[in-house]
């Protein structure tokens, strides 16, 4: 073969958006694309959180320099995905190295309400809704053009592959896990949007999925990781008993950004050992019940 893997599946040179890059599984996924040699922007609503952020990514690209192998390079702009001008800059931001962008991973995303559907709180519910499946919506409007404008300018002037949009849902939104219904509906509404923005991208060479992760042992879910009985309700549920780790989810992301899955738009994929085979966690369980 004249081409080596890296060759031929690389994506070095690359321009990539990951909101809700400061931490957690989009800090992880930010660090294997500037690892890969990616020209990444996180962004966040923090931006003490944000620049320790990227001092840690600009470490990891001066580490891949020291081993010979393709740099890339780590930014940060201050930005809330709910909020559309906010959104819109930190996408063209991003472009800005190319002219236009390759990878975006929307993966901000949360939870304001938490119990019963009868007697929830209005607001908590519109936020998770705002945050998750608004903030996503927000992401593809003003990402897609900057990546459709970019077919057929591939690095050195090769093909581009048009683009990669990936959305973070959650197997929360594959089936119930119990009192978790908010955070799930609205992660079962970007799956819908994504499978719908996959369909309406394809003519432009945009490719649009998600993936589903199971419970990953980062900041966000440490108080359920440490220890008792949700945690090992979780386990009990997953034919790989373990936690996932944040590399597990940013290896699944890498995937469905780079050029490997050029022919693959409109899936979801569960990253959560097996635990969509079975039943949903309980949540119950924080409530006595």
């Amino acid at each position: 073969m004249s081409e080596s893997i890296t060759d031929t599946t690389g994506i070095a040179g690359y321009t990539a958006l990951v909101t809700g890059g400061g931490s957690g599984i989009g800090l992880g996924t930010a660090t294997r694309l500037v690892r890969d040699g990616a020209h990444v922007t996180i962004c966040g609503r923090t931006e003490e959180k944000l620049v320790a952020a990227t001092a840690a990514l600009d470490e990891v690209a001066a580490a891949a320099a020291a081993a010979g192998r393709a740099v890339g390079t780590a930014r940060y702009v201050v930005a809330d995905v709910t909020v559309e001008d906010q959104i819109e800059a930190a996408v063209v931001a991003a472009a800005s190295p190319r002219g236009h962008l390759d990878i975006l991973f929307a993966n901000a995303g949360g939870a304001f309400h938490m119990g019963p559907i009868i007697g929830a709180d209005i607001e908590g519910v519109r936020a998770t809704i705002e945050l998750n499946l608004v903030g996503t919506f927000l992401c593809i409007k003003h990402g897609a053009p900057l990546m459709a404008a970019g077919v057929g300018e591939g690095i050195d002037g090769g093909d581009a592959p048009g683009g990669s949009i990936i959305g973070m849902s959650s197997g929360a939104g594959h089936f119930p896990h119990r009192y978790l219904w908010a955070y799930g509906t609205s992660k079962a509404g970007i799956d819908m949007l994504c499978k719908y923005a996959a369909e309406e991208l394809g003519r432009t060479g945009v490719r649009v999925n998600t993936v589903q992760p199971g419970i990953v042992d980062d900041e966000l879910m440490e108080a359920i990781t440490a220890g008792g009985p949700l945690l090992d309700d979780y386990l009990a549920e997953m034919p790989i008993s373990r936690l996932g780790t944040v590399e597990d989810i940013a290896s699944a992301v890498r995937y469905l950004a780079g050029p490997e899955s050029g022919w693959v738009t409109g899936v979801e994929f569960p990253v959560d050992g097996g635990h969509h085979l079975r039943r949903g966690a309980n949540y119950g369980l924080l409530f006595g019940e």
